[in-house]
């Protein structure tokens, strides 16, 4: 899986990661994707016992996997009441986890949507700082990153990866902390409609809308790159429609 709680975290933007081996990676996992999916209901009540004899697994490793999930707002437990699966509102819709699980789920129309509205916001923002901040070492991953993605048209999952690599790389160029934390979400919107284009056939205009975005930020023209991304994003949005 492209998108993980560990991949591409940045210092002080990471969400608490857990080990995707063994019994414990196992159990977050699916209980994870089981939430995100309406099976328990929000709101309703989990056993831990009857949890751990159903995974298969002691009650540390079970305790240590509620944990887990509580740490990325999908459970709680309180005296008197139990352990129980929180409210939707209440989840850190934010983690990477999550956003992957969300995606997940079939009957989630709305992801794509809002994922794209929020690289709508981001991303042209995130170009205009780019060509201002970028550095030559910032140049050469970008260029890197798009030549990867011209060598992996066939290859479905390496061209996902190189494609969240350069919009990840072109994040870090804008020089902003709060912004490059953005990029949890951002990898997720790619790797949901990287998927469904790939399904749907070849992707079209992906080399030269990228380049363009590339060579205003190598010019150091803000206006151009913010341009150039707002084009990008217009023929993903394309590419959507025609699935």
């Amino acid at each position: 899986m492209l998108l993980s709680s560990s991949q591409g975290d940045r210092k002080g933007c990471a969400a608490l990661s857990y080990p995707r081996r063994g019994m414990h990676g196992e159990v977050v996992e699916d209980l994870g994707r089981r939430i995100l999916g309406g099976d328990p209901d929000a709101g309703g009540t989990l056993d831990p016992t009857a949890l751990a004899r159903h995974y298969g697994v002691s009650h540390t490793v079970m305790r240590e996997a509620l944990k887990t999930l509580a740490a990325k707002g999908l459970v709680d437990a309180r005296p008197k009441r139990g352990t129980f699966v929180r409210p939707r509102a209440e989840w850190s819709m934010l983690d990477p986890d999550v956003l992957r699980w969300r995606f997940t789920q079939r009957g989630d129309e709305g992801m794509l949507r809002d994922l794209a509205e929020v690289r709508a916001v981001v991303e042209p923002a995130g170009a205009r700082l780019a060509a201002q901040r970028r550095t030559d070492e910032d140049l050469e991953i970008l260029e890197a990153a798009l030549a990867r993605m011209a060598g992996t048209v066939a290859d479905p999952v390496a061209h996902t990866e190189a494609d969240i690599a350069f919009h990840r790389a072109l994040l870090a160029a804008a020089r902003n902390e709060v912004l490059d934390c953005l990029q949890v979400v951002i990898a997720a919107a790619l790797y949901a409609r990287d998927r469904l284009v790939h399904a749907g056939g070849e992707r079209t205009g992906f080399a030269a809308t990228h380049r363009a975005v590339l060579d205003a930020v190598r010019r150091a023209d803000p206006d151009a790159a913010e341009s150039a991304m707002r084009d990008l994003l217009a023929q993903a949005g394309k590419d959507e429609a025609a699935l």
